[in-house]
């Protein structure tokens, strides 16, 4: 899309990038040593200036011991990226993680230049990008301090799962009509907790440049992340934004102002890949200015349990 007057965006759950039957049933053991190709050519196929991605592993044996953000970000041409890790552990049978207290819960990983390295197996999100990265921010949440019962592919009935820690990747980027900010998440499975979280960001970015689009895996289903935000913003509305140092002003846009307000950019239903009954994989923007009617597209892919988000905006 590097040209076009829009920017094409996506969110993925790629579920460490194994691949499931088309039925949706509980993948066999061969399932996680397909190395990164089926992965990594998933994410190519959106092609996407701005691409979210959650539950990534790095050096996970499970996973081929690669560094799964690095290897998207090379075939993609994403000139800047970042992974940001939730926790570092090793991953076990039965959604099993052995801690590795050697680590800090989260550190940032990008390119070579960005400072951090090291081979300690973690997991956790992705922000891709395109486009030039004028600056970049992660949070961390803590683990809810509740388990709760879900049903888990492969179990009859209900299992008791305690959650882990979640992070927040936030860029404020160079669109072609000026700087606005993207921020990657993957929200807890744990209800109430999310919403939590998701307000908790949206105070973290208020003084960030606008637009800000929101991409991720929320685990809240439907209209409700957008109501919640809308209703957020009406009672503490968000501090002026300031534009980074770099920041290019934008072009006069004159009979195309900003709408106040959350909106909802995609409507499409992500999960269970095989046969969505639910989005829970959002695309949500304020401060945006009219944009074409291009509907969101939620295309299967041979992996993951979720189905990707792409939408095309003005930016």
């Amino acid at each position: 899309m590097i040209g076009s007057a829009l920017v094409r965006l996506a969110t993925f759950n790629v579920l460490h990038g194994q691949q499931l039957p088309d039925d949706g049933r509980p993948p066999g053991p061969a399932s996680d040593t397909a190395g990164v190709h089926p992965l990594v050519d998933a994410v190519v196929s959106l092609d996407a200036d701005v691409v979210a991605l959650q539950e990534l592993d790095r050096f996970q044996e499970r996973s081929g011991r690669v560094d799964q953000a690095r290897a998207i970000a090379e075939a993609t041409g994403a000139a800047d990226w970042r992974y940001a890790s939730a926790f570092h552990a090793r991953s076990g049978p039965g959604r099993t993680w052995a801690p590795d207290r050697s680590e800090p819960g989260l550190r940032v990983y990008g390119p070579k230049d960005a400072g951090q390295d090291g081979e300690v197996p973690s997991h956790g999100i992705a922000l891709l990008s395109r486009l030039p990265v004028l600056d970049w921010r992660a949070r961390r949440f803590g683990a809810p301090p509740v388990a709760v019962p879900l049903p888990v592919s492969g179990r009859a009935g209900l299992t008791v799962i305690r959650d882990h820690p979640r992070v927040a990747l936030a860029a404020v980027l160079q669109g072609r009509r000026g700087p606005f900010t993207a921020v990657a998440l993957h929200l807890s499975f744990v209800p109430g907790w999310n919403l939590r979280q998701l307000l908790a960001v949206h105070r973290w970015i208020a003084g960030l440049p606008r637009p800000h689009v929101l991409l991720g895996d929320f685990n809240i289903p439907g209209a409700i992340p957008a109501a919640a935000l809308g209703t957020a913003e009406f009672l503490a509305p968000s501090k002026p934004a300031t534009p980074p140092p770099r920041a290019t002003p934008p072009p006069q846009t004159a009979g195309l102002p900003a709408r106040p307000g959350w909106r909802r950019l995609a409507r499409v239903r992500t999960f269970p890949s095989h046969r969505p009954l639910v989005q829970l994989d959002h695309v949500l923007a304020t401060r945006l200015g009219p944009h074409p009617s291009q509907p969101a597209r939620a295309p299967r892919t041979p992996v993951s349990d979720h189905r990707p988000v792409v939408v095309e905006l003005p930016l």
